[in-house]
Formats: structure tokens, sequence, C-alpha cells
């Protein structure tokens, strides 16, 4: 048999003669045993000396390990320290503001899974140093104060089952009706007006988001807000976003300068390229939100790479000036949300993101202005409807179902139609939102708000003798199928909102055509890597009182650095 010593640890190996201690019997209490390892301690006591018994190994053993136990247990502490105070001070850096209810509230799939509609706004206030420093104009009136307006507005919708996502912009310069809204941080108010899309945030965040739910019938669940500084944070953040442009540009409004071809941007350089509105396509928004789908497609490749998430410092980096960056609503007012969220776009593939650009036609009364243009209730109806705008492949879907309705002939002129609108849902306001809409549209200032005499299910136009023309004309301006257009037996034109419209200004469709949903929208997906932002061909800019194209610019600006200098 094996000594229970023996082995690798260095003891020697009794033979099999070598006596074996006989088992120690029992004896009196208090007797002490005379023989044995007593014994060898007593003899050597009374020598002076050290016994000859080698050390147990065990006792330095406990020794070890107890130190490593008290250095493990401190190490434990510590980092549990640092853990909880990295998390307190990220939930610190959060700015959260409430939506106070606004936006609707998404339903659930079969499966009991929900969308998550997004409002992300690029606000041009400049409201501390910093941005007054980036953003230029405090030279009069020093940091200035409230929201200021929504430069970039974007509705980012992640599917239900997060297999693919839909970003639209929705250009700057779009004339739409804002809400009755008031800012409970400020106090402003309004009761509603037809103006600006961007000049909603004027009234606070949640305002935009009720303006934004109202034009397009999506919910919005929540708000991202980014400024100037938060641009440059966000960027610096993820080692910088890799861009490229079709030629040498110098837009000299946003100070944007680069040469023809492929550049890495960080700080400034980022914002002055996400600013740039003269730098791109026709020289306005239009052009510019194609360039920030462009910049937004490589950050998100950024953020997916396997670089910037499994490095502890980018992504301490990452997180912190993410934190720092944005305002965002209270739903999205924790780390641990922000992590959620972030978790639920990383599920979905970069092919399978689609950036696109709310159709729009010029505004009839302004050539500087836009108004919703043809395709773009198709776009609306897919990101409501959850209808993806790709396939599993990344290519474009086809189109999803029919939403063409037969299209009433209109031959009244709305400025001679008043008409009775009727709330028959239990949306409060509901009446007056699709007023205001007709009203906007050019229909007499004569038309008037009720309540339906009862609920009503289906929303219905009816007319009284001689009337169906201006009751057609009302149905093509709110959308409204034919089918939903019958004779009553009253006077006049009476609109009754129903319960299958209780968002928007238009009547939802059932499903959107994705083949018209991103016609003339400039679609792309973030896996796309090549394309480079077109600079406008146009006398977009002035050098020295000089028009000029941005190619132009940068070839007389030669002094001037680069922007990625």
């Amino acid at each position: 048999m094996t000594d229970p010593w023996d082995g690798p640890g260095g003891q020697a190996t009794r033979s099999r003669t070598d006596r074996v201690p006989g088992q120690r019997g029992a004896l009196p209490d208090g007797t002490r045993p005379t023989g044995g390892r007593a014994a060898a301690r007593q003899a050597a006591r009374s020598r002076g000396g050290r016994g000859t018994r080698r050390a147990r190994p065990t006792s330095r053993g406990r020794r070890v390990l107890k130190a490593v136990g008290l250095i493990t247990a401190a190490l434990v502490l510590v980092t549990a320290g640092a853990g909880w105070w990295f998390y307190e001070h990220l939930n610190g850096n959060i700015n959260s503001v409430s939506l106070d209810g606004k936006g609707g509230t998404e339903k659930a799939d079969a499966f009991g899974r929900t969308p998550i509609n997004i409002l992300v706004i690029g606000s041009d206030g400049r409201t501390s140093s910093e941005d007054c420093k980036l953003g230029g104009g405090c030279r009069t009136t020093g940091v200035q104060t409230g929201n200021g307006n929504a430069d970039v507005e974007m509705v980012v919708h992640i599917s239900a089952d997060r297999s693919n996502a839909t970003v639209m912009s929705i250009p700057r310069d779009t004339m739409v009706n804002v809400p009755a809204c008031k800012d409970k941080k400020s106090g402003q108010s309004t009761s509603g007006y037809y103006g600006q899309v961007n000049s909603a945030l004027e009234y606070g965040p949640a305002c935009q988001v009720d303006t934004i739910h109202q034009l397009t019938g999506i919910t919005i669940d929540h708000f991202v807000k980014l400024d100037f500084s938060g641009v440059v944070k966000m960027s610096d953040a993820v080692g910088g976003v890799g861009v490229c442009v079709s030629s040498d540009v110098y837009d000299t409004y946003s100070h944007l300068k680069l040469s023809k071809g492929p550049h890495t941007l960080k700080g400034e350089a980022a914002l002055e390229f996400v600013r740039s509105r003269h730098g791109f396509g026709d020289g306005s928004d239009l052009g510019r939100t194609v360039s920030q789908h462009i910049f937004l497609s490589a950050m998100m490749r950024n953020f997916k790479s396997a670089g910037t998430l499994t490095d502890p410092a980018a992504v301490y980096k990452l997180a912190d000036a993410a934190t720092k960056a944005l305002t965002v609503d209270d739903g999205l007012g924790s780390v641990k949300k922000l992590i959620s969220l972030a978790a639920d776009v990383n599920k979905v593939p970069t092919k399978r993101m689609t950036f696109t650009t709310m159709q729009t036609a010029p505004d009839p009364n302004n050539s500087n202005r836009v108004v919703v243009g043809a395709g773009a209730k198709d776009l609306f109806a897919t990101m409501a409807n959850d209808q993806s705008l790709t396939t599993g492949s990344g290519k474009k879907s086809s189109a999803a179902g029919a939403t063409s309705k037969p299209e009433p002939t209109a031959t009244v002129p709305a400025a001679q139609i008043a008409v009775t609108v009727e709330n028959g849902t239990d949306i409060t306001g509901r009446a007056s939102a699709i007023a205001s809409s007709l009203i906007s549209q050019g229909f007499s200032s004569g038309t008037t708000t009720a309540n339906a005499p009862s609920s009503a299910s289906t929303t219905t136009v009816s007319y009284g003798s001689g009337d169906k023309a201006e009751a057609q004309t009302v149905a093509k301006a709110l959308d409204v199928p034919s089918s939903h257009v019958k004779q009553g037996s009253g006077t006049g034109v009476t609109l009754v909102i129903g319960s299958d419209w209780t968002t928007g200004t238009s009547y939802p469709a059932k499903s959107g055509d994705t083949k018209a949903a991103v016609s003339n929208a400039n679609a792309s997906t973030a896996d796309d890597s090549k394309t480079c932002a077109k600079v406008s061909p146009y006398k977009t800019v002035s050098l020295n009182g000089v028009p000029m194209t941005p190619a132009q610019a940068y070839a007389a600006a030669k002094g001037k650095p680069d922007s990625d200098d």
C-alpha cells in the first residue's frame, strides 16, 4: 500500500519493512503519554535545541492561503466598490425628461413583443460655453437658455423581433402642424401653430415627440437628444468615424474642409461633417440627411466592432461620453435601461438597418420650405406596422401589400369647404387635431369640432344632398379610403373619427408598400462602407463674398488646414 505522504510533495517513501507507529491506546484522564511525539518534544526542550522532526508543510501553506484569501477579499471589495462608483457615476451623468404621456402607446404583436421607436434629436442650442465655442453665434447673446431648434430629427424603428431596423430622417425645413404644448421646465407654451418641424423643440422634447407622432402616426416610445458637444464626445469615444467625400469640399458655413476620398473624423471635424448642409447634395437640408446617414452607418459599424465592445477602456470611455452627451426620456433614464437598449440595437445586423429620408415636395407657399411628399405615407405605414424594408439577405423588400386606395376625384376647392369634425374615439383632442390639419391645408376656417353622438369603430366622411364632391375633397386630403365616404341624412360634410384612427393627421394605411416607401427616400443600409457623400456641384458657399462651389472654395482656401489635419 502507499503511505499517505507519498507522491509529488517531496516526502520520502517508506519501505515495506519500516515500522508503522501503533495506535495510541486509551489513557486515564489527565495522564500524558510518555512516548512518541510528546517524548520527542520534551527531549528537544531539555537539550535546548530544536526537535528533529520536520515542520509540518501545511503550516506555511495555511499562512499563504490566508494571505491570498485576504488579498482576494480586498480585491473583491475594491472591484465591487469601483463598479458601484462607476455605475453611480454614469447614472449621475444622465439627464432625463418626462414625455408627459406624449408619443402614443405601442401595441404588442401576437408573441407579446413590441417594437421600439426612438426620436433622435440633434439640438442647435448654445446652452453651454462649449456649445457656443463649437457652434458660434454667441458673440452678442452669450450662453443661451431654452432648448434651441431640432436641426436633426430621426425616427429610429427597431422591429419587435429585433431582426431589422429603419432610421428615417425628417428634414428640418418641413412644414407641419405643431400641437398645443407646454414645457414644464421653461414654462413656454403654445396653443398650436403651423410652422417648421424643428421649432417644436422650443416647447420641450415632449412637444417635439408629439409633433412627430401626430405627423407620422408612428408611436414614439423614447427620445434621445444630443447637442454640439455631444457629437464631438461620441465621435471621439469610438476612436473616430470613417467617411468618404466624392470630391474636395469646403463648406465655409460649417467650416468642413476635406480632400477627395476617405477620412477618419474626430471631435470638431465630425461635428462639421454632420452639420454641413451647403457642402453636399443640393446645398439644402435634404443633402445633409444623406451625409448624416453615411456618418451614422460608419459609427454603427464602429459600435458593433469587436475592438470597441471588448476593450474595457473603450467601453468605459464610450459609456462615460454617451451618458454625458445625452438627454433622454425617463424610460431611458438609467444605465441599466440604456444598456438594454444598446443590446437591442446590437441584435440587428447592419445589413438590415435601413437609412431613409422622408419624401418631400416643395412648399407651394415658400420655396425655402418643404411639405410631406408622395411615398412618405407608405414609409410612415411600414414603420408604424413594423414592416421591414430589407429581406434576411439585406436586399430591399418587395412590395409588402397594397396600400393603394381608390383616389376620389376632387372638384371643389378646399377653401369653400367647412367640415364638421366629430370625435368618436376616447382619445381627447382628436377632433381638434384633425380640424387644425384641415385648416392648415386650406379648408375653410369655419371648420368646427364636436363629440360624436356615440363611439365609432370606423372613420367615415358623410355628406348631404349635393355635397359628394366636397366629401371626396376632404377624404383625399386626409387619405381616407373612398369606401369610407357615404351619403348621410344631414347637410354639409361631417367627418367622424373612429377608433381605427387614434393617432396622426392622415388616415393610417393598414400596411405600407415597401417599394413606395423607399422610392425617392435615398435608402441605404448600414453595412455599406463604400458610398461617398456627394459634394454639391452648385455654388452653395461663399468665400470673400464670391459665390463658389464647395470644390472651388477648397482650391481657393489653400492656406486653411483640412478639418482632419
